[in-house]
This record gives structure tokens, sequence and C-alpha cells, in this order.
């Protein structure tokens, strides 16, 4: 082809007139990835390391952890409270009474009504304990009244907001935490790098704190 400029010859593929310097339009040959590679011997190019990601807050410490708790095992002994007191409604009070006289004699048997009403509480018992951690973690709030009343809720590992079967997971989770003696699970909070308990690394979760 020809400069457009000056007319003279130009290779094909050069990018520039040898005689004026003009452009002449052709495209920039792409460079192949052999060659684009470093030659032996040299270092390969750096490449920054991915960076953590940002959490919106720092994490929760142990004892803040431990009064929020405590706050939720008051509120939900008072939800228990209620389904004893629905349990003694179904069976009725003059029933209980003829039951732990009939109990107290020479022959003693739970009645049947007894152990109904005994499955019911307990079976209601976990139910809403399950439905207030996990609604609440799940919800936008992000934690149980006890978090909300210190400032504090649950993230998945990277500060993102947990879903109800996320949620779900964590609270089940801590039926392995509360197998370890001696409460070790719920203490590695305290010393774990990211405070976490043994259910909040099962679940993959972090416990923040609102700055």
């Amino acid at each position: 082809m020809f400069c457009s400029k000056c007319g003279t010859n130009v290779t094909d593929g050069a990018a520039f007139c040898s005689a004026c310097g003009e452009p002449s339009g052709a495209a920039a040959t792409p460079i192949p990835a052999a060659v684009a590679r470093p030659a032996p011997g040299r270092p390969a190019p750096y490449v920054a390391p991915a960076l953590a990601p940002a959490l919106p807050s720092p994490y929760a410490g142990f004892w803040l952890r431990v009064v929020a708790h405590l706050i939720d095992d008051v509120l939900l002994g008072i939800g228990i409270g209620v389904f004893v007191l629905i349990g003694v409604a179904i069976v009725g009070v003059g029933s209980l009474r003829t039951m732990f006289e009939g109990m107290n004699g020479e022959n003693p048997q739970i009645p049947a009504a007894m152990i109904s009403a005994i499955i019911f509480v307990g079976l209601a018992s976990v139910l809403l304990a399950w439905i207030y951690n996990a609604g609440m973690e799940s919800s936008r709030h992000q934690g149980t009244l006890g978090k909300m009343a210190l400032g504090l809720f649950v993230t998945d590992l990277q500060g993102r907001p947990i879903g109800f079967g996320h949620a779900s997971g964590r609270y089940f989770a801590k039926i392995v935490t509360g197998l370890i003696p001696f409460g070790i699970g719920y203490a590695m909070a305290g010393f774990t790098e990211k405070k976490q308990a043994l259910h909040d690394m099962i679940a993959s979760c972090l416990v923040l704190r609102r700055t």
C-alpha cells in the first residue's frame, strides 16, 4: 500500500510511513503470548496479592457476647414459661394435682397426659429458640434482641448479611459447641483470631460490633 500523504510505498503491516512518519492506519499486530512471557532467568512480573475483604465493623468481644447471650436466655425463658402455662392449661390444674398424688403412691407412674405435656413444652421450646435466633439474625437487624441491645450483629465471612438457612445452620451448630467440655467451644470466641466461637467457624459466620 502507499502513504496517503507522500505516496511512498509502505510495507504491509507497518504502522507508520518510513519516509514522512504518517500513520498508515494498519492495525497494530498483537504480541504473541510467547513473546510477552519473561525471558528465561528473568523474574516474573509482580502480581499484587488479593486483599482481604474490608469488614464493616470490628469483631465483637467475648464478654459482650456473653451478656447478649444472657439477655436472650432471659427473654427465651419468658417465652418458654408461656408455653408451660399453655401445657398446664391443656392438662388442667386438677389433673396435674391428681397425677402428682398418684406418682407419690405405692405404684408411681407418669400418666400419658403428663408425658404429652412434657413433650409439647420441650418441642415448643426448641422451636421457639430456633425461630427466634435464626429469624432475628437473618432479618434486617442481623441479630437477636440481646445482640441488638449491645450493638452486635451477625454476618458471613465477607461481612454480608446471612439468610434464614445460614442462620439456622449457625443455631444448630451450637449443639456441637455445647458438646465440648467446660464450655471451651464458646470460650473460643475470646482467643481466636476473628473472635469466633466453634459454631461460628462451623457456619462460616462472624459476630461484629457496630461502631
